[in-house]
């Protein structure tokens, strides 16, 4: 009896080894490219290294970077309603 409880303790570990592994990688494949999209977001500003700086910090925390070098920021709630602690936008 003692050595079926072992084996289904062994058993529910590796499940759940395998379910911790199995999300780690549906969460890395989500990811996208920050740097790229946000280099390509900033291109046009005057302030081009604080609009990058600006742009990863959304990008990290949101997954995602509107399309284009301004505005479509109805594409990514999350990176639109980021604020700065003066209440302004945060994400360029």
């Amino acid at each position: 009896m003692a050595n079926m409880k072992m084996n289904l303790l062994f058993f529910a570990l590796i499940c759940f080894h395998l379910l911790i592994n199995e999300l780690n990688v549906v969460e890395a494949a989500a990811t996208i490219d920050c740097s790229g999209k946000c280099e390509y977001r900033c291109s046009k500003a005057s302030r081009q290294k604080m609009c990058i700086r600006a742009c990863n910090t959304c990008c990290e925390r949101c997954n995602c970077v509107p399309p284009g070098t301004s505005g479509n920021q109805d594409v990514c709630p999350c990176y639109a309603n980021m604020k700065t602690h003066g209440g302004r936008p945060k994400c360029p």
